[in-house]
């Protein structure tokens, strides 16, 4: 494990407890759609970015631990809880633009990201996108790196979806469906991990604005192939910008290889993976969860970047192209992997 130089801790900041007004969601109208969102604390901004047909809610039990040392955001991103849900781009590309508006009419010019599936996504494009306003990334079972995601997933972005997810909230289909999640889980399967999770995704989609939204965003990063988009063709500029990701060992949605790859892509990047979580690691130790962050931010500085060096970075390219590179079996996984996405994000 390769992990980003560690800087010495920065003074112990006030610590502050967090009001319940705090938490509750707040609403900014950008480019005419209401958005909402939770903020709180006070400190060096961290971003909350959630995974597909969540929202803020998911992180509402870590909130009031991290506002203590930061200033909290976490949208629910267009097309997700309470915000609007138009008939739009839900690309990962639209999603960066959209989190950049928002925090500049919070007055947040910089931030830590942390995203989580669909989330680390976005987190990954805001960073190639707006890399002066991206101090440091915590990618949790991140979307976006590699071809493989569960086959529920790959069959939801097919035609006829929206019926199938309409019939789930026929009356006893949901006591079925949870009847079979019970028996997956007794069965110690990875899916079963993250069947409860998953549920409550469904329990999310009430209507049919909700889940033609869903489905707008599923189909612009999954086909019935998979995952369609890949930032791991441009993961070498991370270099220099402290890197951490989290993955659980027995995710059922993105698996954990996913996470060698990345982190065999993104120079200095540190990885730590949750042994017998799925994919929502921060819901099942959030001890743990919450004991990185805090140490990952105070023992890393922001990354500092230039013009110059952005430049020079891209004028070398990907080391994976480069002559000599040690032919490890990660590294080879990692080109396989590109050569096997041919359908990237264009942004």
């Amino acid at each position: 494990m390769v992990d980003v130089p560690r800087q010495h801790p920065r003074p112990t900041a006030r610590l502050r407890s967090v009001g319940d007004g705090e938490l509750r969601l707040h609403h900014r109208v950008v480019h005419g759609y209401r958005r909402a969102y939770r903020m709180a604390g006070e400190g060096p901004a961290l971003v909350l970015i959630h995974g597909i047909g969540d929202s803020s809610a998911t992180w509402a039990g870590l909130i009031p631990d991290l506002a203590r040392t930061h200033t909290v955001i976490a949208p629910d991103l267009l097309g997700h809880g309470a915000s609007d849900k138009p008939r739009a781009d839900y690309s990962v590309a639209a999603y960066a633009n959209g989190l950049r508006d928002l925090l500049s009419t919070l007055g947040i010019e910089q931030a830590t990201l942390i995203g989580h599936s669909l989330g680390g996504g976005v987190a990954m494009q805001f960073a190639y996108q707006f890399p002066e306003r991206t101090e440091r990334l915590i990618l949790v079972s991140a979307g976006g790196v590699g071809r493989e995601v569960n086959p529920v997933l790959r069959a939801v972005s097919l035609p006829g979806a929206d019926l199938v997810l309409a019939a789930l909230r026929l009356p006893g289909m949901r006591i079925q469906v949870g009847l079979v999640a019970h028996l997956m889980r007794l069965l110690d399967t990875d899916l079963g991990q993250d069947a409860p999770e998953l549920l409550t995704l469904v329990d999310a989609l009430p209507d049919a604005t909700s889940r033609s939204a869903f489905i707008r965003t599923l189909r612009a990063v999954v086909d019935w192939r998979g995952q369609v988009v890949t930032m791991l063709d441009r993961c070498y500029l991370t270099q220099g910008m402290p890197t951490m990701l989290m993955w659980g060992d027995r995710d059922s949605v993105v698996p954990v290889r996913h996470a060698y790859g990345a982190h065999e892509a993104m120079p200095g990047s540190r990885l730590e993976i949750f042994e017998g979580a799925g994919h929502f690691p921060f819901h099942t130790d959030p001890a743990r969860f919450l004991a990185l962050v805090e140490e990952f931010t105070g023992t890393t500085s922001p990354a500092d970047w230039s013009r110059e060096r952005w430049s020079d970075l891209l004028r070398a390219g990907s080391p994976g192209t480069a002559a000599g590179r040690p032919d490890t079996a990660r590294s080879l996984a990692v080109e396989r992997d590109l050569r096997e996405a041919s359908e990237r994000s264009a942004t």
